[in-house]
């Protein structure tokens, strides 16, 4: 990962956001906070993958805590819901 400042930043800001198309580009300023530079795309992927997370976590959690049924062979009432009312 790169690093830079913000001033070094605004003067090759071109360079940078090519650069942050194939790596995120870390930005410390003087008082010490960091900014990440990255595609969107990259931010969007992150951003699912949480999500993704998160929900497996509450499925373990309910099962954890026994907010579950049992699925027996044969058991059509989970799949009524998925098939078509004609």
């Amino acid at each position: 990962m790169q690093s830079t400042n913000p001033k070094q930043l605004r003067a090759e800001m071109k360079d940078y956001l090519d650069l942050a198309m194939k790596e995120p580009i870390r930005i410390q300023r003087r008082s010490g906070d960091c900014y990440i530079l990255l595609k969107e795309m990259v931010y969007q992927e992150m951003q699912d993958e949480i999500l993704s997370l998160q929900r497996r976590l509450l499925g373990m959690s309910d099962v954890v805590s026994g907010q579950t049924k049992e699925y027996k062979i044969g058991d059509k009432s989970r799949l009524d819901r998925l098939t078509k009312k004609k």
